[in-house]
C-alpha cells in the first residue's frame, strides 16, 4: 500500500520548521490592533480609546494560520498516488540483460550461477519486458523484448561457450546493441544489466555507458568471478566493471552479492518512470488539491469581528 503513495517534491518538507516559526510569530507577536499600536503614539491611542474610537479585534487565530500554511507546504511537496494504468506504460520501461559469454566466463566455473542470476534478474523486473543480448567477440540479440519468462528461461539455460562463435570480449558492441534495442522499442527509461567479468572494457565501452545514461537509461553491472580461469585468458576486471556502472548511472554488484542490483531492477514501473522524469505518466499529483484546501482556513481569517 505504501508503495502506491509517494512525494514528488519532498524537499519542500524542509521548510516545515520555518513555517512553525512564522506561525508562532504571527500568532503571538501581533497584538489585537495589529501594527497600529506601534504606529500611533501611546497618548493619542489612549485618547482615541477614551472616546470609543478604538475597537480592538481578536488576535490572529494561530491554528488557522498554521493550517493554511501547512496545507500549502504539503501541496508543494507533491503527495501523489500511483495511477491504476501505470502498468500500461510498461513498453516505456524495459530491462535488457547483457551476458558475457567470452571464454573466461564460459569456462571460468561460474557460468551456471550466472545464468541462474540472469533468470532471477528477469523475475525481479516484474511485468516489464526483458530482452537478452549475448556477446563475446561480437554481440547478438538472443531474445527480443518479451514478457514470457518461461521462454526467456529456456534460452538462458541453453547458453554456453559455443553460443557466440566469435572469440574475444567486446562489451562495447553489446551495449551498443542494447542501446539500439531500447531505441527501436521507444523505451524512455530502461535498465541494462551487464553480467560478466569486466574483460574487454575500453573507452568505447565507457562511451556506450555514458550514452545509455544520457538517454535516460541505467546501466547496472554484476561481476562474475572466474575461479577456473582458463590458461592465457585475461584476468577479471572487477574495478573496471564497477566504474562502468557508475558511468551508466546504475548499481554495481557481484554474483555473490546481487542484492542492490536486484532491488534496483525490482523498482515498480511507476517509481522508475518518476525517477526518469516521467512522473506525470506514473503518478497522479494531488498537491494542487491539497493546496486548494488551504483556502478554507484562510477564508476564516477574514471573518468579521463583532
Amino acid at each position: 500500500m505504501m508503495d502506491a503513495v509517494t512525494l514528488l517534491r519532498p524537499a519542500w518538507l524542509l521548510a516545515l520548521p520555518l513555517l512553525a516559526l512564522l506561525a508562532w510569530r504571527a500568532a503571538y507577536r501581533a497584538g489585537p490592533l495589529g501594527d497600529w499600536g506601534r504606529a500611533v503614539e501611546p497618548h493619542l491611542m489612549a485618547a482615541l480609546a477614551a472616546r470609543g474610537g478604538v475597537r480592538p479585534g481578536r488576535r490572529p487565530a494561530r491554528g488557522l494560520i498554521a493550517a493554511a500554511a501547512a496545507l500549502v507546504l504539503l501541496g508543494l511537496a507533491g503527495p501523489a498516488i500511483r495511477r491504476r494504468d501505470a502498468a500500461g506504460f510498461r513498453n516505456l520501461d524495459a530491462t535488457i540483460l547483457v551476458m558475457d559469454l567470452s571464454r573466461s566466463v564460459a569456462e571460468g566455473g561460474r557460468l551456471g550461477a550466472a545464468r541462474a542470476l540472469a533468470q532471477g534478474a528477469a523475475e525481479a523486473a516484474g511485468s516489464r519486458q526483458v530482452a537478452l543480448v549475448v556477446y563475446a567477440g561480437d554481440a547478438y540479440l538472443a531474445a527480443a523484448p518479451t514478457t514470457d519468462r518461461d521462454a526467456l528461461g529456456t534460452i538462458l539455460f541453453a547458453l554456453d561457450g559455443g553460443t557466440v562463435p566469435d572469440r574475444g570480449s567486446r562489451p562495447a558492441r553489446a551495449l551498443a546493441l542494447a542501446r539500439r534495442t531500447l531505441a527501436e522499442g521507444a523505451v524512455v527509461s530502461g535498465d541494462v544489466l551487464l553480467i560478466g567479468d569486466g574483460g574487454g572494457i575500453d573507452p568505447a565501452t565507457v562511451r556506450e555507458a555514458a550514452g545509455l545514461a544520457g538517454e535516460g537509461h541505467r546501466l547496472h553491472t554484476l561481476f562474475v568471478p572466474t575461479p577456473a580461469l582458463p590458461p592465457e585468458a585475461p584476468p577479471p576486471q572487477r574495478a573496471a566493471l564497477d566504474r562502468l556502472a557508475g558511468t551508466g548511472g546504475g548499481v554495481a554488484g557481484s554474483l555473490d552479492a546481487p542484492g542492490p542490483v536486484l532491488a534496483a531492477l525490482g523498482e515498480t514501473t511507476a517509481r522508475h518512470l518518476a525517477a526518469g522524469g516521467y512522473a506525470v505518466l506514473a503518478w497522479q499529483d494531488l498537491g494542487r488539491w491539497l493546496a486548494g484546501l488551504a483556502l478554507l482556513p484562510a477564508l476564516l481569517l477574514f471573518r468579521r469581528s463583532a
